[in-house]
């Protein structure tokens, strides 16, 4: 399931693409990945001997703690999940136990296993799809059923009858041929046929959300969901929108389900991430005999799951003796020693983030793949608006935005968003007026449109 025999030079250079600066946090998971790998190359006697080096990521919002961890993922293709610390409890209390994010990593790796199947048997699927749709545009003749006189003494399936002849037969399979060219050439695209669909309102039973009854409530259904057979209605869709349907159930036959879960979960024990954030909210030990359930009892309950037990899921036992845990934190108040001692020594690995300067703002601008600027320049190229923005501009916004994080709440990268979005609220709400022109964003107009944010600023240092 996983790919991508990368070197940590290699690795670091991908993340570059995406994440600016971070230069040390890069270098630690990069490491990290590439242990994974050289201990996939060892004799099992030694490979079950080695475990991951966790790591804890320390630094404010918006810093890129959580994208390293994204983008490492997906760049050997990995199942990865995110969770955060403050919504587990401790046992006994009502809420989510720690355990589920084992299981949540689970069906984010059968969600993947499937995928990838279902993309092998993309041919056939789109075959039987095809048919399925030939059979709603031309449905076969009717039948009927010839009873022998000692059927009722003797039940038995009879052979079907024709009502019509051979040549009825020859020029229905005439006419579905050409109906099939028809519909290969994309004629028939917007044509509306009836299919038959599962209602969705009978998959399952319904439970009230938010009242910590959610792990119960979908191992019921998972329980009892297949004992009743679905319930179907019939819809009224076009060709297009049903050929997606029909190739989306004709990939779920295809594939094996027994195969797909025993992948996943070998991709789970092997390859897995699990990235817990705002891990500092639960730090902290209490002097007192009456410990709080989302501090020091969270920790003692997620500690066995990074040591390395075996969880139940409906899929079955799986161990995580080897899944990468990636912990992340501001730690303005409590420090990483706080955690207990236990927990502490199960993340070998520490790495402070930096904060962004100007120059990093800059650079998050413009040079990432999916940077904020191309992200605004190809939304209003879609309005047939030619969005410019000038190196002066640039070094405006990223101004702007390092001294309102310096002024105010230090939220990171984050801060350019909101600059940004107030920057092109005008142009974006006037785009359709604005077709066919060039829109130019110069230092100037940035100021102009920003000046209530930097007369607020102005004011803050002033009283600061």
């Amino acid at each position: 399931m996983t790919g991508g025999n990368f070197t940590p030079k290699e690795i670091v250079e991908r993340l570059d693409k995406y994440i600016i600066g971070q230069d040390r946090a890069k270098r630690s998971v990069a490491i990290a990945l590439r242990n994974r790998y050289r201990r996939s190359k060892l004799d099992p006697e030694l490979r079950d001997e080695i475990t991951p080096k966790n790591i804890i990521l320390m630094g404010p919002t918006g810093v890129g703690k959580t994208e390293i961890a994204r983008r490492l993922a997906k760049l050997v293709n990995a199942p990865f999940i995110k969770v955060e610390a403050t919504k587990y409890t401790e046992v006994g209390y009502v809420g989510r136990d720690v355990e589920s994010m084992v299981r949540d990593l689970v069906e984010e790796a059968i969600r993947m296993v499937k995928v990838q199947k279902m993309e092998r048997v993309k041919e056939k699927a789109a075959q039987a799809a095809e048919n399925r749709i030939l059979d709603a545009l031309l449905p076969t003749p009717k039948r009927k059923k010839t009873q022998s006189p000692f059927g009722m003494f003797f039940p038995q399936e009879q052979p079907d009858v024709e009502e019509q002849g051979d040549a009825a037969e020859d020029t229905m399979a005439s006419t579905r041929e050409k109906l099939r060219q028809r519909l290969r050439s994309g004629l028939l695209e917007d044509n509306v046929i009836e299919i038959e669909v599962e209602d969705s309102k009978y998959a399952g039973f319904g439970f009230i959300p938010g009242v910590g009854n959610e792990d119960i409530m979908i191992q019921i259904q998972d329980a009892f969901g297949n004992l009743f057979p679905k319930r179907m209605k019939k819809k009224k869709t076009s060709v297009r929108e049903a050929r997606k349907i029909f190739e989306q159930e004709e990939a779920q036959k295809l594939i094996d389900m027994d195969e797909v879960v025993e992948e996943a979960i070998a991709a789970v024990e092997q390859h897995g991430i699990i990235f817990i954030d705002e891990i500092d909210k639960i730090a902290g030990r209490e002097a007192s005999g009456n410990p709080d359930v989302s501090r020091e009892g969270v920790q003692r309950d997620i500690l066995p799951i990074v040591e390395g037990t075996t969880v139940m899921t409906k899929y079955g036992p799986v161990k995580t003796d080897y899944i990468l845990f990636i912990a992340a934190g501001a730690f303005h108040v409590s420090k990483v020693s706080d955690l207990i001692p236990e927990l502490q020594g199960r993340f070998p690995v520490r790495v402070e983030l930096e904060a962004l300067t100007q120059e990093d703002f800059r650079r998050i601008l413009t040079q990432p793949e999916n940077a904020i600027i191309k992200q605004q320049v190809a939304l209003l190229k879609v309005e047939g608006v030619d969005l410019e923005f000038t190196e002066d501009a640039i070094d405006e916004i990223a101004g702007i935005a390092y001294i309102m994080n310096q002024t105010g709440e230090n939220i990171g990268a984050r801060r350019l968003y909101t600059v940004m979005e107030k920057l092109m609220e005008d142009v974006s709400f006037n785009a359709d007026k604005l077709a066919g022109q060039k829109v130019v964003i110069d230092r100037e107009y940035v100021r102009n449109v920003l000046q209530d944010i930097l007369k607020q600023n102005d004011l803050h240092k002033f009283i600061l």
